[in-house]
C-alpha cells in the first residue's frame, strides 16, 4: 500500500531522513521505533506531504504522491493523528469531527460515521457539544482519532499516541488502534514506548539518525538484543 524508496529530507543543512526505505502492505500495522530526533516524526510528516522530499519515491496504492500537496494526498485516503494531538482547541468536539470530513461530500455517509465515532468513544459523545481544549488528555487523543477517522482514510498514520497519558489510558489508546486495525484500516504507527508498540504491530523498523537501521517481524524484534538493550528497557 505505502512504498518510500531512498527518500532525502533536509532542514536546511541538516539532512534529517538519509535514503530511507520502507513499505507498508495492506491490513498491516507497521510500527517505526526510535530516539527522540531520530527522524520518525519527520517521516510521516513527509508522507502526508507537510515536508517535502529532496529525492526518493513515495508511492501510495501504486501511485507517486511525493510531490502532491497535504491536502491532496488526505484526498488520497491517507490520514494523520499528529504528535501533540493538534485538536482545534478552540472549536467543540463535533466541530472537529466535521473538520475531519472537510474532503468529503456524502452527507448520509458522514452522518453514519459520526455515529461509528460515538459508538467507539462514548465519552466523546456525551462531549460532543463541549469546547475541545477544555477536554483530558486522553479524551484530545480520542478526538484526534475520530477527527482521522471521519476521512474513512485507507491508511492511518498516528504519532506517539501515548505521550503524556496515563498507563490506563495508554492501554486503551493501543487497544483503540488495533480494533481500527481489525475494522480494516492500515496503520504506520509512531511510537517511543517500544513494548506496546511491537506487542500489536505486524512489523517494525527501527530509526537511527535519520536511517533505518534494523527492521523485521514484531516479535523478532522484540527478542532482538541490540532493540531491547536500547529501546525496551532490558
Amino acid at each position: 500500500m505505502l512504498d518510500l524508496k531512498d527518500v532525502n529530507v533536509y532542514f536546511g543543512a541538516v539532512h534529517a531522513l538519509k535514503g530511507v526505505s520502507i513499505n507498508v502492505n495492506e491490513g498491516e500495522i507497521v510500527t517505526l521505533i526510535g530516539a527522540n530526533g531520530a527522524g520518525k516524526t519527520t517521516m510521516l510528516r513527509t508522507i502526508s506531504g507537510v515536508v517535502k522530499p529532496k529525492d526518493g519515491t513515495i508511492e501510495f496504492c501504486g501511485d507517486s504522491i511525493d510531490r502532491l500537496k497535504a491536502p491532496e494526498i488526505v484526498g488520497l485516503g491517507i490520514s494523520h493523528v499528529p504528535e501533540g494531538r493538534r485538536i482545534f482547541s478552540n472549536m467543540t468536539v463535533m466541530e472537529n469531527l466535521e473538520m475531519g470530513a472537510y474532503t468529503r461530500d456524502d452527507k448520509l455517509g458522514i452522518k453514519k460515521d459520526y455515529e461509528k465515532v460515538f459508538a467507539r468513544f462514548p465519552r466523546l459523545k456525551e462531549r460532543r457539544k463541549q469546547i475541545a481544549g477544555t477536554l483530558s488528555g486522553g479524551e484530545q487523543q480520542m478526538l484526534a482519532i475520530g477527527r482521522a477517522l471521519m476521512l474513512k482514510p485507507k491508511l492511518m498514520l498516528f504519532d506517539e499516541p501515548s505521550m503524556g497519558l496515563a498507563p490506563l489510558m495508554v492501554d486503551e489508546i493501543f487497544s483503540i488502534i488495533k480494533d481500527i486495525n481489525e475494522s480494516g484500516t492500515t496503520v504506520l504507527l509512531v511510537e517511543q514506548n517500544a513494548n506496546i508498540a511491537l506487542s500489536i504491530a505486524n512489523r517494525g523498523y527501527v530509526i537511527q539518525n535519520g536511517s533505518i537501521a534494523i527492521e523485521g517481524k514484531a516479535e523478532e524484534l522484540l527478542k532482538d538484543e541490540t532493540v531491547k538493550e536500547a529501546y525496551l528497557g532490558s
